[in-house]
């Protein structure tokens, strides 16, 4: 029974987490908190790292701090859910920052039916270099009109 509820946590946590990213994306990112988003938006960068970073070190320190509720015994849960949110990180970080931006130049011969979908989404994102008018906030789970005639 633990076992079960354990993998249950998991997934839907990291399930969660894909809401909380094109929630977080789209009204903070794009709303309040636009002054640490908006590099990410340029075409050139002054360095590797941009300001937009903070945001993987706002989920990590979530992410670290349901691993110390665990520990301490405070929250069973904190466990999967600690782990699902760093699942979640670590695809967000494979998808978003290697496959789609090419931060380290892995995955570049990826060419499936999702890979492209995948690509032309975040490409329709970006052509956005303001904070209004933009469109699809997701990352792993995009429209699907993103997938139509992508051969």
């Amino acid at each position: 029974m633990q076992t079960a509820l354990f993998i249950l946590f998991f997934i839907a946590t990291y399930c969660i987490m894909e809401f909380m990213a094109w929630f977080t994306h789209k009204y903070v990112m794009h709303g309040f908190l636009w002054s640490l988003h908006k590099d990410h938006h340029k075409k050139d960068h002054d360095s590797w790292f941009e300001r937009n970073d903070a945001f993987f070190v706002f989920y990590a320190v979530v992410s670290i701090s349901c691993f110390l509720l665990w520990k301490y015994d405070i929250f069973w849960a904190g466990l999967p859910i600690g782990i699902g949110i760093f699942a979640y990180g670590l695809s967000y970080f494979l998808v978003h920052d290697i496959f789609i931006h090419q931060r380290f130049k892995l995955f570049r011969n990826a060419n499936n039916w999702y890979a492209k979908g995948v690509r032309r989404a975040h490409k329709m994102h970006h052509k956005h270099l303001g904070k209004e008018d933009g469109e699809c906030f997701g990352m792993l789970f995009v429209p699907f009109k993103y997938f139509k005639n992508n051969k």
